[in-house]
């Protein structure tokens, strides 16, 4: 792959252009890193009718070692091209180098998990009595579509992609626009692998919402995986309810940090400030709400105030900046505002901002509050705030921890070996981390309970998402 000036679509295994074309803007400086086709509702159907054609006339549904073969050559094709992707990550995102190297370095990996379990993950079969045998054998649900943001969007969209390719589904994708040059490596990528059939995989570049409402509303798409707010993910629900489809949704989250007081605040430190800084807190698992048992309180919070206030905010390419711009500016005024409501709510013990009027940047917050029910602790603000909020007993700390409805992770930090498992089965939430946090590895599960979300992703559960199970009888006398 070239540096790219014009990102083109993945369409029925060409690249192509758009009728309509949208230009990609650094969150930096505002300066035009290029140009990317904008898809439209034509190019969804062309796109659905390629993958259909892909499903139901070729070899991929039936043949396992071409899919292991692909995902292999995926996997090696984002390697290859690793330096581009970490850089043009942290140009359009405003992902620090570190983050953005990190989020790449998790693709190639699980396009070999799955290329594995694309191999190894059969069906079962026994004679469960003389003479009748049963056998119960996985087979893809047919065409996915798959619908990712802009806040990772290469790890994301691997994420849904891998385990769909590997149980022999076809796949339409619709990528944000904010991240259009991104797509357009990615897209350029799909185009260089040689076992690919044409149609298996279309990739679309999208500034609206007429693919991905084709793609819930189409007959001809049968599974979709959406990773996204809780919001949209209720719309996509009751929008794909008439014909049933199968959905995985991975929505918005509210991750609790519970800290207790023998927990070692050294150790605690550099995480809980990385839980809100990573991403400039655009992600699903970010710490947003510190839970401090009221021993340690005192201490955590001015250690909390100090390591906030030190962080170093700039471009995401430059290797001195500790964390990066938040997507656009419209979302940096829209933090700003939330945080400046939630001072009227709350004591504010770092108050973020814009580095200047309009820009795209915004320091860390940290809001010490004393209501669970305040909209600040309620609500997934999606950028880089945490609320600070105190407790007596464990029963406390875990009734905090479950007040609000999202149920996607949370973190204990405590040196009792015993606590963990205690606490942890009471908490509502898909992931527990001690002493830890967002460890995520591709052999296990991850996803919400709550308005966190429906399925599961990575793990033999995702390759299951994209699967139906034929069981077959025969008795042979």
């Amino acid at each position: 792959m070239t540096d790219l000036t014009m990102a083109r679509q993945y369409v029925g295994g060409r690249l192509v252009g758009s009728a309509k074309e949208g230009k990609s803007v650094s969150p930096a400086d505002g300066s035009v890193l290029g140009t990317y086709a904008d898809a439209d509702e034509e190019q969804g159907a062309e796109a659905i009718i390629a993958a259909r054609r892909a499903f139901e006339e070729g070899d991929w549904a039936r043949d396992r070692r071409l899919r292991h073969r692909v995902l292999t050559e995926l996997a090696d094709a984002v390697e290859g091209h690793r330096d581009e992707l970490v850089l043009m990550l942290a140009r359009e995102n405003g992902k620090i180098l570190k983050d953005a190297a990190f989020e790449i370095g998790l693709s190639a990996p699980k396009f070999h998990y799955y290329a594995a379990l694309a191999l190894s993950q059969g069906g079962r079969a026994s004679e469960v009595s003389p003479g009748l045998h049963m056998s119960s054998v996985p087979e893809p649900i047919g065409v996915a579509g798959i619908i990712t943001p802009w806040n990772s969007p290469v790890i994301l969209l691997v994420r849904s992609l891998a385990p769909a390719l590997a149980a022999g589904c076809t796949a339409v994708v619709k990528l944000p626009a904010q991240t259009g040059m991104v797509n357009g490596l990615f897209h350029n990528l799909l185009s260089e692998i040689p076992s690919l059939p044409a149609g298996v995989v279309s990739s679309l570049t999208e500034s609206g919402n007429d693919v991905a409402r084709l793609l819930v509303s189409s007959p001809e798409v049968d599974v979709l995986s959406y990773t996204g707010s809780t919001l949209v993910g209720r719309q996509i629900m009751a929008n794909a309810a008439p014909h049933l489809k199968r959905l995985s949704l991975e929505l918005g989250g509210k991750t609790p940090m519970i800290v207790f007081d023998d927990a070692d605040l050294d150790a605690a430190v550099p995480v809980l400030t990385a839980a809100i800084t990573t991403f400039t807190g655009q992600f699903c698992m970010t710490g947003s709400r510190i839970l401090v048992q009221r021993g340690v309180a005192d201490e955590l919070r001015d250690r909390m105030v100090e390591s906030l206030s030190a962080i170093r905010v700039g471009p995401g390419d430059d290797p001195e900046s500790q964390m990066g711009p938040m997507i656009d500016a419209a979302n940096a005024l829209r933090v700003d505002r939330i945080v400046e409501e939630a001072g009227q709510q709350g004591t504010v013990l770092v108050r973020g901002g814009q580095r200047m009027p309009g820009s795209a940047y915004y320091h860390p917050s940290l809001i010490a509050v004393d209501d669970p029910d305040l909209d600040i602790v309620q609500r997934e603000v999606f950028g880089p705030v945490a609320t600070f909020e105190t407790f007596g007993s464990e029963d406390d700390a875990i009734r905090l921890a479950n007040c609000t409805e999202y149920g996607l992770a949370a973190s204990i930090w405590t040196r009792d070996a015993d606590r963990p498992r205690r606490v942890g089965r009471r908490l509502h939430t898909g992931t527990v981390w001690t002493n830890t946090w967002a460890v995520v590895v591709d052999e296990y599960e991850e996803g919400g309970f709550k308005q966190s979300g429906i399925g599961r992703l990575n793990g033999i559960r995702a390759l299951e998402e994209f699967q139906e199970f034929k069981t077959y009888a025969q008795f042979t006398g």
